[in-house]
């Protein structure tokens, strides 16, 4: 937290301070319900318990489908090895590397469990954007090998056995992805890691490929020989969009994309305070899967520095309550040019640059 002059501060308020809104009665009741709707802290330790809450719950969900999928693969690779069906075998090896994935996620989580420090200054959340990327790799090289099965059994056709059991594995490999991508989703979401949402998408898609599986099947019963290596290479054309989607998410997270809403709220919140006159900068970005917020907003150029400093924490408070997985905020309250005085916006030097939210005066 930043007042006019440019230095850090660090905060230790609760409730009481939270409300400190000028003698504006709307604003200071607006401010206390949304403390009884939405409570939060700005305590270190209470920060790091969030965390690791959702490390926890991201963690949880990552074993879970490990095991679920884990299962899943055994039960159709031995299928596979009983029924030569080259595209439960793509099926196999991709629900494989879907559970794989798991470990780099895993990974990440706990490294971002790590403290920030003096090399590190914003901690180790950026884990899971590298395993993010690992993710896509593994997903790459499931769409080669399931093309290389395909192609090659086309070329080289072989008879399928035990249709009814590839049948019931593919069945049981649509079923177990849903569930496992149902999981991932839902837990990826109410954590904002967008990287176990992106695997819980890959895990939905695996499942229409096992009902793929099942179509090959059936044209196999009927005595289409080629439905096999078709469905393999058509599973192959699924894995690929699935990896488009999921270069797209992982892209985004590392160009430090947000949500335009996140933003809009973000500035509803801020000029709707009492004391900020204009927001003049306005940054989001996602640390792992917690955001954080740099914020600089125009105050009366008259006001003291104490009068400034609460305008600024007062603005922490509005975007912590706006901002879902905000975290942490630092806001800098610049004066507004005051009348005769000299103008101490011209040099803008000291904001680096161009901010991509511009100044909108109130």
């Amino acid at each position: 937290m930043s007042n006019q002059d440019g230095h850090t501060h660090h905060h230790d308020h609760g409730h009481q301070d939270a409300h400190g809104h000028g003698d504006s009665r709307l604003a200071r009741w607006r401010h206390q319900t949304g403390h009884l709707l939405k409570p939060h802290s700005h305590e270190s330790a209470d920060k790091i318990d969030s965390a690791l809450e959702s490390s926890a719950k991201g963690m949880r969900a990552l074993w879970t489908s490990l095991v679920v999928l884990g299962v899943t693969a055994v039960a159709q690779a031995v299928v596979v090895v009983l029924s030569s069906s080259v595209a439960l075998l793509g099926d196999t090896v991709h629900n494989a590397a879907d559970a794989l994935t798991a470990l780099p996620l895993g990974v990440a989580f706990v490294l971002g469990r790590r403290a920030a420090n003096r090399r590190f200054t914003y901690g180790y959340g950026r884990a899971e954007d590298l395993a993010g990327i690992v993710i896509v790799l593994t997903i790459a090289a499931s769409a080669a090998f399931a093309a290389w099965t395909a192609i090659d059994r086309l070329l080289n056709p072989q008879e399928i056995s035990y249709l009814p059991v590839v049948a019931a594995a593919a069945v049981i490999g649509f079923l177990g992805n849903e569930w496992v991508a149902r999981y991932r989703i839902r837990v990826g979401r109410d954590i904002g890691s967008a990287a176990l949402v992106a695997d819980g998408l890959h895990a939905r898609t695996d499942g229409f490929t096992s009902l793929a599986v099942l179509l090959g099947a059936s044209g196999a019963a009927i005595g289409w020989q080629l439905a096999d290596p078709i469905v393999g290479l058509a599973i192959t054309a699924a894995i690929l969009l699935v990896l488009r989607d999921a270069c797209r998410e992982v892209f985004r997270r590392i160009m430090d994309a947000v949500d335009p809403a996140l933003v809009d709220a973000a500035e509803y919140a801020l000029e709707s305070l009492p004391g900020v006159r204009a927001v003049s900068e306005l940054r989001l970005r996602w640390i792992g899967h917690r955001l954080r917020a740099e914020v600089a907003v125009v105050v009366d150029g008259e006001l003291t520095v104490h009068e400034a400093h609460q305008v600024a924490v007062d603005a922490e408070h509005a975007l912590l309550h706006a901002v879902p997985k905000l975290t942490a905020a630092l806001v800098h309250a610049d004066p507004a040019p005051v009348p005769g005085a000299p103008d101490p916006h011209l040099d803008l030097a000291h904001h680096g640059s161009q901010s991509p939210v511009g100044a909108r005066s109130r």
